[in-house]
């Protein structure tokens, strides 16, 4: 194990690829892409897959069983993110003139406001490893749950409990928040699409190895 600080850890071990645990899950790994908040790949997302703890990859499959036999599916847009990443937001949260994805993803938000809003951690939850964000697709038309927001719109209408959206929208994020925690995560008040396993395996420490299926067989 290499170990960076007290509670900053290389180890990989208790980490799993979420496909080889829910086959049936879509992935849309909006950090490896440009398509994200900053508009420029992040540092640590080698490969567009979901890593996760192995218990948050037991309780997500149990959530996909109670959903797909509704008719849904898992969409996953991260899970593990790397504590470099999270670094590289908040150094993009200092420089004052890189604003080029502001009309996609915080319309209605000055930068620096993402922090203190929570919308942007300086220590993320996602860096322990069962932190998820995701939606649903429905497989009947093949699109995903209109959530009445997209993933990653830094906004008041993006809040869980927002009753500015339609009763339909509201009742489809209901339908993914009740099923996620009744399988033992917890919802945050200002992102419906983000969720952590209420008894995580580390709560306090944080890991650095690259989102790389290949670094998990090492």
């Amino acid at each position: 194990m290499k170990v960076y600080s007290s509670d900053i850890t290389m180890d990989p071990s208790g980490f799993v690829v979420l496909a080889d645990f829910v086959p049936t899950v879509i992935q849309e790994i909006r950090y490896y892409s440009t398509y994200n908040f900053i508009g420029e790949r992040i540092d640590g997302y080698e490969e567009p897959c979901a890593l996760i703890t192995k218990e948050a990859a037991r309780a997500l499959k149990g959530v996909s069983g109670e959903l797909f036999v509704k008719g849904y599916r898992l969409k996953v847009f991260d899970a593990y993110r790397p504590a470099a990443a999270v670094r590289q937001f908040v150094l993009w949260g200092i420089e004052d003139t890189d604003i080029r994805m502001k009309p996609y993803f915080y319309p209605g938000l000055e930068k620096q406001e993402l922090f203190r809003k929570g919308y942007i951690a300086k220590r993320s939850s996602h860096s322990r490893g069962s932190a998820v964000d995701l939606t649903l697709l429905d497989m009947k038309t093949g699109k995903e749950l209109d959530m009445g927001s997209p993933f990653d719109l830094f906004s008041e209408v993006s809040h869980p409990g927002c009753r500015s959206i339609t009763e339909e929208q509201f009742e489809n994020r209901m339908l993914l928040q009740s099923a996620m925690v009744r399988n033992g995560f917890e919802p945050i008040d200002c992102e419906w699409w983000h969720f952590m396993l209420k008894d995580e395996p580390y709560p306090d420490t944080y890991f650095e190895f690259p989102v790389s299926s290949e670094y998990l067989k090492r």
